[in-house]
């Protein structure tokens, strides 16, 4: 059943609302919330339908310009495909029209396990046409038939079997995360597709094994290309890169910033629990303080391959995957190789506002030792490498080809 103009309205009224209390600065670039707000509600009460309703909104909490931001409906199964197929895409043209080609393609991923590989163009899916500026969305919690150009330019049909998400108010499917190889001339590969759980008790395993698999080589490639982000499990990965206790950064809420404080003074999160048990002990420290967190390295000692260290970074390379990439750059631990990052780091969470839907907000910003706001700005690479879509349909991974080649000289 439709929405009537009174249940709209009380649902924009509680979106407006929490904007303007939660959101940890709806005016940091440059928007003026009321005024936007308030020149947008008829149109948006007048949508011819629910769906209309609920992309009016996303369009008027999109002038925001904030990362983790949005709105919908926690029964609507249409997710991005960053998050639903653990892919990525960029802009191609086929046949004098742009089209979508799969970049980057984790492995253990929906699209992976159906065959998909980067150099893929997407032409459906679900028997519907799809072009940019629309972008590539599937539902999860079933299936989904594609059509897909191979670089060898034969076409192919298959279906896409998405799993349900464990989270419904913030639905994710997660890839392998962590993926790990030696390479010759003593360098290391590590592969870290995003940092899942919040506070990465099974990943920084995972990164254990792969450090452990690697401890021998003298020089590292880290690749978080395509990397969605995700918890503080990133923690972990830093901590392998440099020996000591060493200051990463803090989250900032909206009500400290106010406030005033000092970063010295800030709680510190510096040790990743071994056992799950513990988190009921980090609950009670954690649980009902400010939300303002200063990071700390985990003091992992010294390692072969410190001081020769390539990170691979990209355009999708976003929130705890940016923050891993500034620590690195801000200290001179990594050598930043690829494309600038999109600048998508705010700490967010969700609100329910009614029949079913709800709201993502950015209640804390993230910033470097340094001071760096990394949301809006991103971080760019030291070596800058463009990877195009004729490199993808020839099967040429410029990027890492470059890695290897500055590795190998270091």
């Amino acid at each position: 059943m439709s929405l009537d103009t009174q249940t709209r309205e009380k649902i924009y009224s509680r979106v407006c609302d929490l904007v303007a209390r939660k959101h940890f600065d709806p005016a940091m670039n440059g928007a003026n919330w009321e005024e936007l707000s308030a020149a947008r509600k008829d149109q948006i009460l007048r949508s011819g339908s629910d769906e209309e309703f609920e992309k009016q909104m996303q369009d008027l909490l999109n002038q925001l310009k904030t990362s983790h931001t949005g709105f919908r409906h926690s029964k609507s199964p249409n997710v991005p495909g960053r998050h639903a197929i653990c892919a990525t895409f960029m802009r191609c043209t086929l046949d004098g029209e742009e089209r979508w080609m799969f970049q980057d393609v984790h492995e253990g991923g929906p699209a992976h396990v159906a065959g998909l590989r980067p150099g893929d163009i997407l032409l459906q899916v679900r028997n519907q046409e799809l072009r940019p500026p629309d972008p590539p969305i599937f539902p999860v919690w079933e299936d989904s038939q594609y059509a897909v150009q191979k670089p060898d330019g034969k076409r192919i049909m298959g279906t896409l079997n998405v799993p349900s998400p464990k989270s419904k108010s913030h639905p994710v499917i997660v890839p392998k995360a962590v993926l790990c190889s030696q390479l010759p001339d003593g360098i290391g590969w590590l592969k870290v597709t995003m940092f899942p759980g919040a506070v990465g008790i099974d990943l920084a395993k995972m990164l254990d094994a792969a450090f452990a698999h690697l401890k021998d080589l003298t020089r590292l490639i880290v690749d978080l290309r395509g990397n969605t982000g995700g918890g503080i499990g990133g923690l972990r990965l830093m901590s392998y890169l440099t020996p000591g206790k060493k200051e990463v950064g803090y989250s900032l809420t909206r009500a400290r910033k106010e406030k005033g404080y000092k970063r010295e003074e800030l709680p510190r999160f510096g040790r990743i629990p071994s056992h799950k048990a513990t988190l009921f002990w980090l609950a009670l420290r954690y649980g009902f303080i400010d939300k303002s967190i200063l990071v700390v390295t985990e003091g992992l000692g010294p390692q072969r391959f410190h001081g020769r260290v390539v990170i691979l970074v990209n355009e999708h390379t976003a929130s705890a995957g940016e923050m891993v990439a500034a620590f690195a750059e801000e200290n001179q631990l990594a050598t930043i190789v690829g494309k600038k990052t999109p600048g998508r780091l705010l700490s967010g969470t969700t609100f329910r506002v009614g029949e079913g839907y709800i709201l993502g907000l950015p209640v804390a910003a993230y910033l470097t030792w340094q001071g760096r706001l990394i949301e809006g700005k991103g971080v760019s690479p030291s070596i800058p490498v463009e990877l195009s879509p004729h490199d993808l349909i020839a099967g040429q991974d410029v990027q890492i080809q470059r890695a290897l080649e500055f590795a190998k000289h270091m």
